[in-house]
């Protein structure tokens, strides 16, 4: 018997170097990336394992780990403290016979079968830790346990359009997997993977063990478990997911998910007092707005000092705006500060960076469709002197 067996034991991918979104990942890992005024990306699946029931989970780091194992810690504001289970950071490490980096998802899970051996799971749920959503992870346990399934993937439906982007799930009508494309040019459904999967822990280990033994596969579940799976005809089922979900691997879909957070109708709802995001946050003070401030529709976080006009824009922690300043349609990281007269529009400004006087970031892209918005960047850190001009869809380091 095992004095600390658990059901299921999550495994988050969190090491990802997110090259895509360029100098803000420079010195941090993507899911440690500033989002939504008081959070990291990460909050979000940590946040909806505790929600879900599921109180042990290894985080596996790889890329610039510090400031990402700073901030999960001993796991204490999600409730991960625990003497029996918790948050366990799971870096490579070396071996006795010989040490690697993970090679790829599957690889990172088999480097620590014997961590989750520890625990003797029934089931292991595999997370990416740079995904935006809040899903109750125990019903989509539910629905493999009823099905006897080997694997089941979380999906979500996309536009035809969209589909070739994703890995896609084609299924028969009991919801059953025959057959997994890897962004198909012509795609046959518009199931798309979720990069969420909930696996037999037995099942599994077997073919992480084939897998790292076969000298040609790229130790990815996406491009060389699954199919395995399938072909041997082993039970693979989707579980549709219906709710917001966004992958923020990108500068747009970064500034879109931060902006669905001021969109009431975007299904992206962080005021739920039934499903908290929790975070980490350093004790600062409420946040000022001085008498030349004018403050629509925005997301304000504490710390924060505002003098100048804000609108339609997500502001973080112990970011200042100076009296004249303008700031829209924008991200705001945390420590940034925006001087006097400085413009901002349609941006993502990084931790700590700073807009001198009278410099104008971005343009105003009012009537743009959204799929047409160019998004400029400042990344952490950067000085943008006094009345420099930093055009569209620029990137200043």
């Amino acid at each position: 018997m095992y004095s600390n067996k658990k059901e299921c034991v999550a495994m988050l991918l969190a090491g990802g170097q997110g090259t895509r979104l360029y100098s803000l990942t420079a010195h941090v890992a993507k899911p440690a990336v500033s989002f939504g005024g008081k959070y990291r990306i990460i909050d979000f699946p940590l946040s909806n394992c505790i929600n879900s029931g599921i109180d042990t989970i290894g985080v596996l780091t790889q890329y610039q780990p510090f400031a990402l194992n700073q901030y999960i810690g001993n796991g204490q504001p999600w409730d991960l403290d625990r003497l029996n289970g918790g948050v366990y950071v799971l870096p490579p490490y070396m071996k006795s016979a010989k040490s690697d980096w993970y090679k790829g998802t599957a690889n990172a899970i088999y480097q620590n079968i014997d961590f989750i051996d520890k625990f003797s799971p029934d089931y292991v749920l595999v997370l990416s830790g740079d995904h935006i959503y809040k899903m109750d992870y125990s019903e989509m346990l539910d629905y493999h346990k009823s099905k006897g399934a080997d694997c089941t993937i979380a999906v979500i439906n996309v536009s035809l359009d969209e589909a070739s982007r994703f890995g896609i799930m084609n299924t028969n009508a009991d919801g059953s997997v025959y057959e997994f494309e890897e962004k198909p040019k012509q795609p046959k459904s518009t199931n798309a993977s979720m990069g969420i999967y909930i696996f037999t822990w037995q099942v599994l280990r077997k073919y992480l063990i084939e897998d790292e033994a076969d000298p040609d596969s790229h130790n990815d579940f996406g491009k060389d478990v699954i199919p395995a799976m399938l072909r041997d005809g082993q039970k693979l089922f989707a579980y549709r997911f219906d709710g917001y979900w966004k992958d923020v691997g990108t500068i747009k879909s970064l500034w879109e998910a931060n902006m669905d957070l001021i969109d009431r109708n975007s299904g992206l709802n962080i005021e739920d007092s039934s499903w908290k995001i929790y975070a980490r946050n350093a004790a600062e003070p409420p946040h000022f707005v001085g008498d030349h401030a004018d403050v629509e529709n925005s997301l304000v976080t504490e710390g924060c000092e505002i003098d100048g006009t804000v609108r339609n824009s997500v502001i973080s922690s112990r970011v200042e705006i100076c009296r004249g300043a303008l700031v829209e349609d924008s991200n705001i990281m945390p420590g940034a500060v925006v001087k006097e007269g400085a413009q901002i529009h349609y941006a993502i400004i990084g931790d700590d960076a700073v807009i001198e006087e009278g410099a104008v970031i971005g343009e105003a892209q009012d009537g743009v469709p959204v799929e047409d918005v160019k998004i400029t960047v400042v990344g952490p850190g950067a000085v943008v002197k006094k009345g420099t001009v930093v055009p569209v869809a620029a990137m200043v380091d």
